[in-house]
């Protein structure tokens, strides 16, 4: 099983195709034409924004956020060089910090998942707090606890 690219806005300036016998896709056509190409990099431009903010609002909270960010960038980079550059430092950057977390002993790696844990706890607690006006604390306390006994 091979390993697939995503074609960038590079391979589309370079041509696309390398000396094959292959029609041109549905996109080069579309890129044929002066207005073709606007509206390609337009809808384009607005997907892949789209999922961008979409990803940075999730970040903050449990949830694929980083995930969707790269995948807007993923499809900016279909269109633009910018974002194809920026995706690739974005993914240098996630290989180092993991590579460095894999050098790590054990007592290292146990401390970074409980801070990201805690992170994440505490960013869950502060948005039902502030958006529903419910405090998860002490909420679990009193069912820990139990109703008050009567006497």
């Amino acid at each position: 099983m091979g390993v697939s690219r995503v074609a960038t806005a590079e391979d589309s300036r370079a041509g696309g195709h390398e000396e094959t016998a292959d029609p041109p896709g549905r996109l080069d056509r579309i890129r044929a034409t002066p207005a073709g190409r606007l509206t390609l990099r337009i809808v384009i431009g607005v997907i892949g924004a789209a999922l961008v903010v979409t990803g940075l609002i999730m970040v903050p909270f449990p949830g694929p956020g980083w995930l969707v960010v790269f995948a807007g960038l993923a499809v900016l980079a279909t269109e633009f060089t910018w974002a194809s550059r920026l995706l690739e430092f974005a993914k240098d950057k996630v290989k180092a910090a993991t590579g460095w977390l894999k050098r790590q002993n054990w007592f290292v790696r146990i401390i970074a998942g409980a801070l990201t844990l805690l992170c994440a706890a505490a960013i869950v607690w502060a948005s039902v707090r502030l958006t529903l006006g419910i405090d998860l604390i002490h909420e679990a306390r009193d069912l820990l606890t139990g109703p008050p006994l009567s006497t």
